[in-house]
Order: C-alpha cells, then structure tokens, then sequence
C-alpha cells in the first residue's frame, strides 16, 4: 500500500474518530433511575435474603450511585452467601475505582488463587474467581462487571468495548461491579464454588430484568441526594458482613 493512501486511511479513521466523539457530546446528559435494582428480591429461588448497609464514608468512597449489599442464605442449607452490587451510571463513567484485587488486600486479606471460570453458556456466563484467606478463614469470591446489555465483563478490556457499543447502540455506558463470596469449609473449595454457581443463576435474570434505566436528565424525576444505601431492619447489621469494604481502600483500574 502507497505511503498516500496509508496517510488518508490513517487521517479518515481520526476524522471518523473526532466525529464519535464529537456526537458523543451532544447527546442529553443521562440520569439514571434506579428504583427497580433497588428492589431486588430477598426471596430468590431457595435463598432467603436481607440487606447489610454500608457505612455512609464508605459510600462515599465507593462513589457509586447505588449500592445494594446483602446476605442470602439457603433455606435449606443454612449456607450464606454475600451479594455487593455496586452500579455506575453513565454520568458517573459506567465503572468502579475500586476493585477486589486491591479491596481484599486492603483490608487484611491474602488473595491465595485467581482464575476465570466459563461456565456452560460460554461468554454469557464468566466470573472472575478469588479464594481469600483472613486469619485462619478461606472464602470463595467470584465476580464479574454488568451492564444493560452484557452479564459477564470480565475486565478493562471487556468493559470498555461493551461501552462504545452501548453508546452506539443505546446512548449510554452504565454498568456495575457484581460480587459474591461464600465461606469455603473444610477446605472444600468445589463446594463452595458450585454454591456460588447456583446462586449466580438466579440472581443474574432478577438484576437483568431490574436494570436501572437512563433517560435524559431534564426528562428524569429528581432522586435523593447522596448515594443510595440499603437500611437493615436491626442495628446489628450495620455493618458488612462480607469484606468490609469500609477499611483502607486504594484506587484501582480494572484488570
């Protein structure tokens, strides 16, 4: 290929790149809607649920739009598992700062193993796994980013394609960082991992089907100030039972 037609390529995918941007910013700024995430089920298939708040310093530290916490646990079983569901909207750039490889070292915990698992539905179905050890306790962790259109992020790379896409698509780039761990015992980690498995499946079409919605921010009511947090009915639940998130925490891209 000449040097010409190389530069012209180049110049065009520029112009093409500006003109993105440019459209980008005429769009209406977006606010978002959140009521319906915020009445996620307690009750999901066999698990019985009930929300944890977060400290009100570590919501600002988190600097989410809204942030749902809660232990499930089975009504069968007894066993728990804790969901964090921190969402951003577009406004707020669609991502978290925060992140569990630096979270859980900040707060005391060894991250011991990390690996991806892909479950059967392939691409629609990946988490990011962890097993964490604080003072003689080992948990399971997996977790994933989400967006309207996409349930299974893996990373930086993920989210920010799922991004452009949905701004191109839908006009909008929210998204939120799903967590949820459970104890590993006796040093059975299949167990723990198939738990979280099952849990997964049924959370994923409630968050799905409760997704927040945006719409132009003089088209949409006013909320509260300040971030949104679950209450619990009884004060000794006032702090998280998970990770506390609410320890050192460090800014962190995605990885």
């Amino acid at each position: 290929m000449s040097e010409p037609l190389t530069r012209g390529g180049l110049l065009l995918a520029l112009l093409a790149t500006a003109a993105v941007a440019w459209w980008f910013q005429l769009r209406p700024e977006l606010a978002f809607e959140g009521d319906r995430l915020e009445r996620l089920p307690l009750a999901l298939g066999a698990w019985r649920g009930e929300a944890i708040p977060l400290e009100s310093a570590v919501e600002k530290m988190l600097r989410a739009d809204l942030n749902l916490q809660r232990a499930y646990r089975s009504a069968e079983a007894g066993e728990v598992v804790w969901l964090y569901v921190g969402y951003y909207g577009t406004r707020r750039g669609g991502r978290p700062e925060h992140t569990p490889s630096v979270c859980y070292p900040s707060a005391g915990w060894e991250i011991l193993d990390r690996q991806t698992w892909v479950g059967d539905a392939g691409r629609a179905e990946r988490a990011n796994v962890y097993v964490v050890a604080r003072g003689g306790e080992l948990r399971l962790v997996h977790f994933w980013y989400q967006s309207s259109r996409s349930t299974a992020l893996l990373g930086a790379w993920d989210v920010s394609v799922d991004q452009l896409v949905s701004r191109l698509s839908e006009g909008r780039a929210d998204g939120a960082l799903v967590r949820i761990s459970t104890p590993i015992v006796g040093d059975d980690v299949e167990a723990a991992h198939e738990r979280l498995v099952a849990f997964r499946r049924v959370l994923i079409p409630e968050l799905a089907a409760r997704w927040p919605t945006e719409r132009p921010a003089e088209q949409a009511p006013a909320r509260r100030s300040g971030h949104v947090r679950e209450r619990a009915e009884h004060g000794a639940l006032a702090l998280p039972l998970d990770l506390a998130l609410a320890e050192d925490h460090r800014v962190d891209q995605l990885e």
